[in-house]
């Protein structure tokens, strides 16, 4: 049986509730709902680690962020591991190329990748006067570099005043098909057209969108701003004096307290993932020009989600569902279903598995016919995606070291979440089942005391013996020195 194509698509930021098959009453996303028909849509997938670099880390070589050692966001340290994605599917035969973001450390560090077409959008670490000449983005980024070439000197990626991690929006000022996400799709089109016809490919688009800034073109960023949104989500918990107090600073963490910016800010969100859905369209057609696409595994997914307002919040690293839950699609072509037996069962899956980034390597890696490294601490859904069982997993860790407010680990299950707050100790208990807008915080109800005390005894053994001493005699400890990379991996 011929090796299977595969394309990863990965956003950055994206929510798992932000698309039509989601349920969601506001986004449009036809190219992308259209993939979660064919395919497999997996209703519970988690970011362990909800941060750019972090998350980015799990996906590319398969670990638990106790692991691959980054437990919170740290800008400037190297990468240097054992076993990523896309090396392994080149030892396998693979033709690898990476195109848009990696957001690794050196910048121009390719992973596996034979090919790369970088674009991390602004990252002020790489931008300031005394950073090394090519580890700039004026140097080492190519969509600068094109952008420039075509656009003059002055060209900039936040050329429209648009802050890279605000809640301020505004439409792109250049002509549409400048924008980086239209060129993500340009060059990997490029790719598939010019690339080497007697070796399967691994292709992943890196979006830097729907990460703020929301700078949509015109003709997307004009749907949304007179609609009547959905509210976000809030609860009998909110700090909502906190977004009176810090919500006029534009990317505080406790969002905007300007109602008419806060809609503008949702809007221009949705904006930018309508424009990705529609430039997904293109490279599907563009596999089905190709004639490739019935022999080609397609994943949609996104490091992180953000939280938009939920709870008077905003960005991400929190482990509520807005910054934590994930989109994952898997869609197998006809022709790999067919060669592997699967029958129509398998079209239009809706999984209940609990899911998280570092399932993503073993399950390409086994869809390839190659072997899983034993340094991958994820599990293969490529049994279910092919109508075969799911995999048995009672619940996800996740955690983001940050400050004493924001510091947090978590265990989801299914249909509930037990939330730890490791510096001032404050927990939360959501039953997802019933309440999947985490709108009452459950912890001190007697009705769930036996459930919580379940999870928390999860998290414990998740936690025991760590390096920062999270656990002292089966009780967690509050309040420990944190450290955003573990010893092991520094």
């Amino acid at each position: 049986m011929a090796q299977p194509n595969i394309v990863l698509i990965v956003c950055d930021q994206l929510r798992g509730d932000c698309l039509g098959a989601a349920g969601h009453p506001d986004v449009k996303t036809p190219y992308l709902d259209t993939l979660a028909a064919e395919g497999t849509l997996f209703e519970h997938a988690y970011s362990a680690c909800p941060s750019c670099i972090p998350a980015r880390a799990g996906l590319l070589t398969g670990r638990a962020p106790s692991s691959h050692g980054r437990v919170g966001y740290q800008d400037g340290v190297d990468w240097s591991y054992n076993h990523y994605l896309a090396e392994e599917l080149g030892s396998a035969g693979y033709q690898t190329a990476c195109v848009g973001k990696m957001h690794v450390h050196p910048p121009r560090l390719a992973c596996g990748y034979q090919t790369l077409r970088l674009h991390d959008g602004y990252i002020g670490h790489y931008r300031h006067a005394d950073t090394p000449y090519w580890h700039h983005q004026a140097v080492s980024d190519d969509y600068m570099r094109d952008m420039r070439d075509r656009l003059g000197a002055s060209f900039d990626v936040n050329g429209s005043g648009v802050e890279n991690n605000s809640w301020i929006t505004h439409p792109w000022i250049y002509e549409e098909r400048y924008h980086p996400t239209n060129w993500v799709v340009d060059e990997s089109i490029r790719f598939l057209e010019t690339r080497d016809r007697t070796r399967p490919f691994f292709l992943t688009a890196s979006f830097v969108r729907p990460h703020p800034p929301f700078d949509a073109p015109q003709s997307y960023y004009d749907l949304y701003p007179g609609r009547d949104l959905r509210q976000p989500a809030s609860g009998d918990w909110d700090d909502t004096e906190a977004t009176e107090r810090d919500g006029m600073v534009l990317d505080s963490v406790h969002g905007c307290r300007d109602v008419e910016l806060r809609h503008q800010a949702m809007a221009g969100y949705y904006a930018c993932i309508t424009h990705i859905d529609h430039q997904v369209g293109r490279l599907i057609t563009a596999l089905e020009n190709d004639g490739t696409y019935g022999n080609t595994v397609v994943v949609f997914t996104a490091d992180h989600g953000e939280m938009l307002f939920d709870h008077s919040l905003f960005r991400k690293v929190l482990p509520y569902e807005g910054s934590a839950h994930i989109p994952l699609i898997v869609r197998v072509g006809k022709q790999l279903r067919a060669a592997h037996g699967a029958g129509p069962d398998c079209v239009g899956q809706r999984s209940q598995s609990v899911v998280e980034l570092m399932d993503v390597m073993p399950t390409l890696l086994e869809l390839a016919g190659a072997s899983v490294p034993d340094t991958v601490d994820g599990s293969s859904l490529a049994g279910e995606v092919l109508g075969g069982p799911a995999i048995e997993r009672a619940y996800v860790h996740g955690e983001h070291a940050r400050d004493v407010e924001q510091s947090n680990h978590y265990i989801v299950t299914p249909h509930d979440k037990y939330i730890w707050f490791s510096q001032t100790g404050r927990e939360q208990y959501f039953d997802l089942a019933v309440d999947p807008r985490e709108e009452h915080d459950a912890i001190a109800d007697p009705v769930y005391a036996d459930r919580v005390a379940e999870l928390r005894a999860a998290l414990v053994a998740e936690l025991a013996g760590r390096e920062e001493g999270f656990v002292c005699d089966g009780r967690l400890v509050p309040g420990r020195p944190l450290t955003n990379m573990l010893e092991h991996s520094a």
